[in-house]
């Protein structure tokens, strides 16, 4: 008592070939078929992507702080405490 039996799987079964049909519960199987080996393809490539050289990476990197360096280099402000020679 308060368990699933085999009678309540083959009920809920049959109501849900009667709702959908059997070619739409196909349909929807080979949609979940294609979403599973699409998430699969996009793990082997991160994997790939997360392969590279370590080489690689550092080279990408120090040229990103050279350049970084470059445009960030602040230019001196002018002294307020200098007296004005217009006089």
């Amino acid at each position: 008592m308060g368990g699933i039996g085999i009678w309540q799987i083959l009920i809920v079964a049959l109501v849900i070939l009667v709702l959908f049909g059997r070619g739409r519960i196909s349909e929807m199987m080979g949609d979940f078929g294609k979403g599973i080996s699409s998430f699969k393809k996009g793990m082997s490539e991160e994997e790939a992507q997360s392969s590279k050289p370590a080489a690689q990476i550092e080279g990408q990197a120090k040229d990103a702080a050279s350049e970084a360096k470059h445009t960030a280099d602040p230019q001196p402000a002018p002294r307020a405490d200098t007296p004005d020679q217009s006089n």
